[in-house]
């Protein structure tokens, strides 16, 4: 019970983030009256027959501006996703490195202390 519950409410949230221009609309269709009648910019100016469509067009430009800066920031978060990953693989490669002994490291050492490098003669 408690699962069924929480996959509503997930699902619920889910659709209200992508689907915000559409209860906007459907707000506005419902409250149509109200809107034209105390919050419309031009209720003095009938002859404009505006109805609260300019009402209506500031709450879209407000979701769009919202919409614009979630997904901005879900850009963000990406790249800083990527970035981390990326830094943390590079210092697993060098760790990596550090632990790996190649047997060119043993003979450089026993030639340096042998004297000092002359090229061979040819």
């Amino acid at each position: 019970m408690l699962n069924r519950v929480t996959a509503i409410i997930l699902l619920a949230a889910l659709l209200s983030t992508n689907f915000s221009r559409y209860f906007v609309y459907a707000g506005f269709e419902l409250n149509k009256d109200y809107i034209a009648a105390k919050l419309c910019e031009n209720r003095d100016k009938p002859w404009l027959h505006c109805n609260g469509r300019c009402y209506f067009m500031k709450k879209i430009k407000q979701v769009q501006e919202s919409e614009k800066n979630d997904e901005r920031q879900s850009q963000k978060n990406l790249f800083q996703e990527v970035f981390l990953i990326s830094a943390t693989s590079i210092k697993f490669h060098t760790r990596l490195l550090r632990k790996i002994t190649t047997p060119y490291h043993f003979a450089a050492s026993s030639a340096l202390q042998s004297g000092i490098f002359q090229p061979p003669r040819a």
